[in-house]
């Protein structure tokens, strides 16, 4: 089967030229023109990936992705019609599993597409990942917390932590460098490819989303500690 992606835009013609262009390279593609349609759809069709754009008629897309987070576990790529800090945290505060801004060129598009889906667990049609290194763990435990690769769980105790693929890929990273202090751009080349420009806020959005699902004090956090100037740091310890 091939892999499924709704490009949710408003500009017809673009979104026609979009789908056409990832077509040609193997995928299925339909298209919605309305915010206010576009939230049903993602429930009810379940796609692998959803291209949404931000400014959409009927229902933004930041009201989109608050809408289906919480039911809707495929990978979710916003479309920013600005470069603005603003944007793109607030699409990761909701749960995108990342974002890119317009105008973007198609092979752009495209790569950032199969990146996020080699990484998603949810992912039919050949696109998900290799299989993982034979002499790393696949699954991790300090305390009462668990994560694994292999299932892509993870629990605090007897409660389940809701991850997001974006999420999951970060706190795993973290939790495999447990003790190990990680720089934003250790995380940015190692999650998206590329390095940290000294403005991409995506990695501090993140962290404050695993923060809050995983108990951490934000104002005092011991799980995943700030370093300053250095970057972030998994604890091995106040896991209990």
């Amino acid at each position: 089967m091939k892999t499924r992606i709704l490009l949710i835009e408003d500009d017809a013609k673009l979104a026609e030229l979009t789908a056409e262009y990832l077509r040609k390279n193997d995928f299925q593609v339909t298209i919605e023109g309305r915010g206010d349609a576009a939230e049903a759809r993602i429930v009810n069709e379940r796609p692998d990936l959803v291209v949404l754009d931000i400014m959409l008629p009927g229902k933004d897309g930041f009201e989109i992705c608050r809408a289906v987070r919480p039911v809707y576990h495929g990978v979710i790529l916003m479309l920013t019609a600005r470069d603005e800090d603003l944007d793109q945290i607030l699409g990761l505060e909701l749960g995108a599993d990342d974002y890119i801004a317009k105008p973007v060129q198609p092979r752009l598009l495209l790569a950032r597409i199969k990146a996020l889906l080699r990484r998603s667990p949810n992912v039919v049609g050949g696109q998900a990942g290799e299989a993982g290194d034979p002499d790393q763990p696949d699954e991790l435990t300090f305390g009462r917390f668990r994560i694994s690769q292999a299932t892509r769980d993870t629990s605090l105790g007897d409660d389940s932590i809701d991850l997001t693929t974006a999420e999951f890929d970060l706190l795993w990273l973290l939790a495999k460098h447990a003790g190990t202090i990680l720089s934003r751009d250790d995380l940015l080349q190692e999650l998206r490819g590329i390095g940290f420009d000294g403005l991409d806020r995506s990695i501090d959005a993140r962290i404050s989303r695993l923060r809050r699902k995983l108990g951490d004090d934000p104002e005092n956090p011991l799980r995943i500690k700030t370093v300053r100037g250095k970057g972030y740091l998994f604890s091995k310890h106040d896991w209990q």
